[in-house]
């Protein structure tokens, strides 16, 4: 086998005679990987992880590596590639948990853009094209032929039918139908302060409140936003929170989401 000595390879990985490990890759010790499989540099695997033949893994990508999870406590998991996928640069795929059934699986012929992210326990089919950044929470489930375009994000337990195509810069939030040309909408929208964040910062409820009511102000009132500024002026007891606000509107250049 081809193992270049940069390469930092655990006796006991089991590494088929026809794969290669490149240029300082770290292949951990309950790694698998199949015939002809090649790892070009720096790649990055760990954990019980189990890689087929004929893939190819870009520099920097990461496999097998503990999930985000913070519920993840260090349970035995795995995590299973099929065969002929190529996976790009910056590739991040976390191990399985045990409120997923402990496994993360990609099956066979997919393309993996650079920085997609796979997080814990998702299932992703067969020929499916992943654009550039997308990223998934976990125990999302991508089925065969599906193809989702660039900086798309898909929410925890959502479903990819097959043969779907989600279209750019997505935020897919329910389950996207099977055959389906789905786009989320482009427009950003304000939903008011944000309550809980606040709280764990320890901002006092009465910021809170007078936050709310200066968002009320600026997006559900009818008002433009010279208008809505001079109600808050005058009806909004000024705190830090709100004079850092207002002073960010006076200084926007391009203008806010509202």
């Amino acid at each position: 086998m081809a193992i270049h000595p940069t390469a930092i390879v655990d006796a006991q990985a089991r590494i088929a005679d026809s794969a290669e490990i490149g240029p300082y890759c770290i292949i951990g010790a309950h790694v698998h990987v199949g015939a002809r499989t090649r790892l070009m540099a720096h790649v990055y695997v760990e954990g019980v992880t189990m890689i087929g033949e004929d893939n190819v893994f870009f520099p920097y990508s990461t496999v097998g590596v503990a999930s985000q999870d913070l519920k993840y406590q260090g349970e035995r998991s795995e995590t299973r590639i099929g065969s002929r996928n190529k996976i790009r640069e910056f590739v991040t795929i976390h191990r399985g948990t045990e409120a997923g059934g402990l496994i993360t699986e990609i099956g066979d012929d997919n393309l993996l853009m650079a920085y997609v992210h796979i997080a814990h326990d998702v299932r992703v089919g067969n020929r499916t094209v992943l654009g550039n950044s997308v990223t998934f929470a976990g125990h999302v489930v991508v089925e065969d032929w599906a193809v989702i375009e660039a900086f798309s994000g898909v929410h925890q337990f959502c479903r990819v039918g097959r043969y779907a195509f989600v279209g750019g810069y997505s935020v897919i939030t329910r389950d996207v139908l099977p055959f389906s040309l789905t786009v989320s909408p482009r427009e950003s929208r304000v939903f008011g302060e944000n309550k809980v964040g606040l709280e764990r910062r320890g901002v006092s409820k009465e910021a809170i409140e007078n936050l709310h009511k200066a968002f009320r102000l600026l997006t559900k009132s009818g008002l433009n936003t010279r208008q809505a500024v001079e109600r808050i002026s005058s009806e909004v007891e000024i705190g830090p929170e709100i004079e850092e606000l207002l002073a960010f509107i006076a200084a926007s250049e391009r203008g806010f989401v509202k």
